[in-house]
């Protein structure tokens, strides 16, 4: 699933993604949109926190 989601990412911004935090703001789009499941979204907002990720303050 991050996979994918770094596919789209890469789609839509045309550029690799510097910092987890990119992934994780269109990972909460795309669970607000209802692209994807609440278990999508926990198990790949896992991922990306262990990658350093954070939801800002």
């Amino acid at each position: 699933m991050l996979e994918a989601l770094i596919d789209r990412f890469i789609k839509q911004k045309h550029y690799q993604p510097s910092h987890a935090n990119e992934l994780l703001d269109l990972l909460q789009r795309e669970y607000i949109l209802g692209s994807i499941t609440i278990v999508e979204y926990r198990n790949v907002y896992r991922e990306l926190n262990e990658r350093g990720a954070s939801k800002p303050s």
